[in-house]
């Protein structure tokens, strides 16, 4: 071995960026790369259970060996060649499995990439597998009947969040460089939080979607990226935006972030930031949470923003049946149509069941009003980052929690009333349509279980707050470049 080989950082230390930079050099090779990733994935992935269905190790280092002679003749097919990733198991992939975590859909193959996939793919991304999400992406916590329980990569006896915690813990145990995610109540933002990495719920429409039974209503729930790089977070964003007939609210603003774009941290010197933090008492938070989050904050103002404590100015509960009505117009029929197959009672989870049964009663009036009063928030929200440049929110109510458990039943003593209600602090950006970017905030006392903010910006505004994420990125730069200490099986 050579004196540069022995003090090389490891290739999956690296993030997507640096591999992609690597590559181009011929600093190494993409069957190097690969082969160190799967050697990765197979020592941690039976302790964290973050990707499934992975295609076998002769075919991939076979896809690797094709990316080279690609390079070796001059041809690069972009950014991400050569590059391995394991799409959320919730978009379709070629030759994969959907199972969207549902028994029932064990062997659904679909026959086409979603929009997503096939942007990546085209970028040069080598599809590796799935990682792991909750049933039907339902609920924050990534456990299903057919995959198991995924388990945080900071400590594996709580919940990596969800429902992207598979690509959550994949990124942050360094089994993947970079990856996508998809975000309704939180599934980007939550695991990223509780993952110490980073993950963007875009403005809704950014990142096109089609395949869906239903192509207006369903974009409650979006896709995104998520990485170890606001550089990475950036241009993956960029690869999956831009609009698609198929999608046909998906936005024609361009996203006005450069590849290689360079941020000055000075950008912080004079920015408005509204910290709403509990929402005035109406979230409930367990302790430490606040804090956790506020310590990001004293980092922002000691950079030069003004930080200020300010209130929604809307009526919480009031946006909380708003959201239980769009939920329910959104998941249950995906439910409803699994309902009339055999097992289905029996295998679907009672939270999922929930949503269907609920959204059989539901009227054509009580969709119309709760989009009324999700109207009426957007025109609060907009007036508000007129005057504000971000509004900030913690990226979750509570610490991580035991991975045996299905959903914190209390927080800080308050009863949660639905399976859900315990990441209701997700809904702002959502029902918004709004940017949202979770960063690394804080640590529990422990030092084992991380907490992010969302950095949540205008309608649109996705790289101004890509920009603010950039920016905090270098003046906490120690702080985020923290990793989890190896760990052994979970107990």
């Amino acid at each position: 071995m050579s004196e540069t080989a022995s003090v090389r950082p490891a290739l999956t230390d690296l993030t997507a960026s640096e591999l992609a930079d690597g590559l181009r050099r011929r600093s190494f090779s993409c069957r190097e790369l690969m082969q160190a990733t799967v050697d990765r994935i197979g020592a941690l992935n039976p302790i964290f259970n973050t990707i499934v269905n992975m295609a076998p190790v002769e075919k991939l280092l076979a896809e690797a060996d094709a990316a080279d002679a690609d390079l070796a003749s001059g041809k690069v097919r972009g950014w991400l060649h050569g590059i391995p990733m394991a799409v959320k198991d919730f978009a379709d992939v070629v030759g994969f499995p959907t199972t969207k975590g549902c028994e029932l859909l064990a062997s659904n193959m679909p026959t086409s990439d979603s929009i997503l996939t096939a942007r990546m793919k085209a970028a040069g991304c080598i599809v590796i597998g799935k990682t792991t999400t909750p049933e039907f992406g339902l609920g924050s916590h990534t456990f299903s009947t057919l995959w198991g329980v995924t388990r945080n990569a900071w400590d594996p006896a709580v919940s990596a969040g969800g429902s992207s915690g598979g690509a959550a813990v994949s990124l942050a145990q360094r089994m993947l460089p970079v990856a996508d995610g998809s975000d309704g109540m939180g599934s980007l933002r939550n695991p990223a939080g509780w993952n110490h990495v980073f993950g963007m719920r875009p403005s809704q429409g950014r990142v096109p979607q089609a395949g869906m039974s239903d192509v207006w209503i369903d974009l409650l729930s979006n896709e995104g990226p998520m990485g170890r790089s606001i550089r990475d977070v950036g241009r993956l964003l960029a690869t999956q935006s831009g609009f698609d007939p198929r999608s046909p609210l998906s936005m024609q603003m361009p996203l006005g972030w450069k590849e290689n774009e360079a941020v000055d941290p000075g950008i912080l010197s004079g920015m408005r930031i509204g910290w709403l933090g509990d929402l005035g008492g109406h979230l409930a938070m367990e302790t430490g949470v606040l804090d956790a989050c506020r310590e990001a904050l004293h980092h922002l103002e000691a950079a030069g923003a003004v930080v200020e404590e300010v209130p929604l100015g809307f009526d919480p509960k009031q946006l909380w049946e708003c959201w239980l009505t769009w939920r329910r117009a959104g998941a249950g029929p995906r439910v409803g149509a699994l309902m009339q197959l055999p097992g289905a009672k029996e295998k679907i989870k009672p939270e999922a069941q929930w949503e269907y049964e609920c959204s059989r009663g539901m009227s054509f009036t009580d969709f119309r009003q709760a989009s009324q009063v999700r109207t009426n928030y957007y025109q609060h929200m907009r007036a508000m980052l007129d005057q504000w440049d971000l509004l900030v929110l913690p990226s979750a109510q509570c610490w991580p929690f035991n991975a045996e458990e299905r959903w914190p039943k209390q927080i800080a003593g308050r009863e949660m009333d639905t399976y859900h209600r315990w990441m209701e602090v997700a809904i702002y950006a959502t029902l918004g349509g709004l940017p949202a970017l979770v960063v690394p905030a804080g640590f529990h006392p422990n030092g084992r279980w991380p907490m992010g903010i969302q950095l949540i910006g205008p309608y649109g505004g996705d790289a101004k707050v890509l920009r603010a994420g950039a920016a905090y990125e270098q003046i906490r730069g120690d702080f985020i470049a923290r990793r989890p200490a190896s760990v052994g099986p979970a107990k």
